[in-house]
């Protein structure tokens, strides 16, 4: 029986959106948006990771589960790892690092998610979507990512390559959606490695995996969620979703 825990690490101090996690889209904070998509999966336990309190009474007041963690922690990842091992015991065998700054994520698209990464074909598991403009790649705000063959719907490739600005002339090359699914083992030897070259210089932890032969299988899907990271892309997913609701 595999046991899957989705956490989702969220604080009030980004730079470049302070307090975004309490910012109201549809009368509802974003990170519980974030955690009603995650609990609509029926995967396991959801978890808010977070060292603000805001948040944690936030969370709790409406019926969800929130950790206090600690304020030292260098990534989300190393957030996540701490509920991982004290809070759940070290016990599930599959833990999905879901960002907290994605309000409109698909349930279905964390569903796939898991249950790939519960065939064991991988280390780590994350998706991507297509550009829907010129302007989505040139933006260093969105993360691109390289695999090795052209993905289709919800099917898996290898990723080769994470970066914001255009590193190479790769043949394949898509929106990263930031979520990652580790197995245990995985995930225990990520936060075990020194952050690496490349992560330090693109900001972005998933280069530590690759640049220690860390295997990452990247699923196709047909929605693009929006990063929230920006003013400008919280106004951009406050249209979207208010013209859904």
């Amino acid at each position: 029986m595999n046991k899957i825990a989705i956490i989702i690490p969220s604080r009030l101090e980004a730079v470049r959106l302070p307090n975004k996690p309490l910012e109201l889209i549809n009368k509802k904070e974003m990170v519980l948006h974030v955690y009603e998509a995650a609990k609509k999966t029926n995967s396991g336990d959801v978890y808010v990771a977070t060292p603000d309190q805001k948040i944690i009474d936030l969370v709790n007041d409406n019926g969800g589960k929130a950790v206090h963690t600690s304020l030292d922690h260098q990534t989300g990842t190393d957030r996540v790892y701490e509920v991982f091992k004290n809070q759940l015991k070290s016990l599930p065998s599959i833990i999905v690092n879901l960002q907290g700054d994605m309000p409109n994520i698909d349930p279905k698209a964390i569903t796939n998610l898991i249950s790939y990464m519960i065939e064991g074909k991988c280390d780590i598991g994350t998706l991507a979507s297509a550009f829907a403009s010129d302007g989505e790649i040139e933006e260093e705000n969105n993360v691109k990512v390289a695999v090795k063959e052209k993905l289709k719907n919800n099917e898996f490739g290898q990723a080769i390559d994470f970066f914001r600005k255009e590193e190479k002339n790769y043949e394949y090359c898509y929106h990263h959606v930031g979520i990652y699914a580790f197995t245990n083992k995985a995930l225990v030897r990520y936060v075990s490695l020194k952050r690496s070259k490349l992560e330090l210089e693109r900001k972005l932890e998933q280069m530590r995996a690759l640049e220690n032969s860390m295997t990452i299988h990247v699923g196709y899907i047909n929605s693009s969620p929006l990063s929230v990271d920006t003013k400008k892309d919280l106004i951009e997913v406050k249209k979207i979703m208010e013209k859904n609701e």
